[in-house]
């Protein structure tokens, strides 16, 4: 028999699962084409030339073209103003063929998120940030119209993966609004026992190591050592770090909140960065423009 140092964690790719979403989602997009004659809408309203929104946007673009998803581009100059911003965002709110809206973060400084994320109609708030939607995912019997997408990726790589979550001890590392808060969340709804640990929890490490499904999401890079993890459990890795590295043309390489190399080694079930979490955010964007053109077309 294998001796327990030979295990090899199962890698969850996360660029095949959401390969197979996207054509899911390509699927009935053509059916609703077929039937409606009608297919999804999403506007993404980017404010300025940031180098890393720009990209993002580009990248959601392209994949909603892929699946047959129309793209409402909305590029606004850096110094727009708030109510300008507001104003753009009441249009799209009113505009039939636009079933989903996204506002790339982070906004400039003088305009206030919170204030422009709320004035989305709920829905239309793909982004699963409108304050009800995250209220109702905090509620038990409630169902948010739409869940952040970062986050139902995370859980559709757990389900489709074969992980049960049912019963389970989850701990999610991190607590912002966009990933630690709304993932505890999900886990709960889904039968697990739930701690989240942050920066002012004492002694991480042996919480963690007690977790079967770890959902790691501090950006703290490799901060979760191979010893850490309880052997056999399942690691969601959502960190996205950069570290220098020579030997790469970039200078340097992305690595999760999870040493890899280490982890793989204990964990039953592991994501690589990049190419696990990543990939799977923008298939759910576009499976809730999806299901929110649904609940209007058909």
């Amino acid at each position: 028999m294998a001796s327990p140092s030979d295990r090899q964690a199962k890698v969850i790719d996360g660029k095949v699962i959401a390969q197979t979403i996207r054509s899911e989602i390509a699927e009935e997009v053509s059916k609703l084409s077929e039937k409606y004659g009608k297919v999804p809408g999403l506007a993404v309203v980017i404010v300025g030339t940031r180098k890393d929104s720009q990209s993002y946007v580009s990248m959601k673009r392209k994949a909603c073209a892929e699946v047959g998803i129309k793209s409402f581009d909305i590029d606004l100059p850096e110094n727009v103003s708030e109510a300008e911003v507001i104003a753009k965002v009441h249009e799209l709110n009113a505009q039939p063929d636009v079933h989903g809206i996204l506002v790339q973060l982070p906004l400039p400084k003088h305009i206030n998120e919170e204030k422009v994320l709320s004035e989305i109609s709920i829905e239309k708030d793909v982004d699963g940030f409108h304050p009800l939607n995250i209220g109702k995912l905090a509620m038990k019997g409630r169902e948010p119209l739409f869940l952040p997408c970062t986050p139902k990726g995370c859980i559709e790589l757990l389900s489709r993966s074969g992980v049960t979550i049912k019963g389970k001890k989850a701990v999610v590392v991190g607590r912002s609004n966009i990933v630690g808060l709304p993932v505890s969340l999900l886990l709960l709804k889904a039968d697990a026992t739930v701690t989240v640990v942050h920066s002012r929890t004492p002694d991480p490490e042996n919480i963690i190591h007690e977790a079967d499904i770890i959902i790691a999401a501090a950006g703290q890079a490799m901060m979760i050592k191979g010893s850490w993890i309880k052997p056999g459990a399942a690691v969601i890795d959502v960190g996205t770090n950069a570290v220098d590295d020579p030997s790469r043309k970039a200078g340097y390489r992305l690595v999760g909140d999870v040493d890899y190399k280490e982890a793989s080694k204990v964990a039953g079930w592991i994501t690589p960065v990049p190419g696990g979490v990543g990939p799977m955010t923008v298939a759910m964007l576009l499976k809730n423009t999806l299901d929110g053109a649904k609940r209007v077309i058909g």
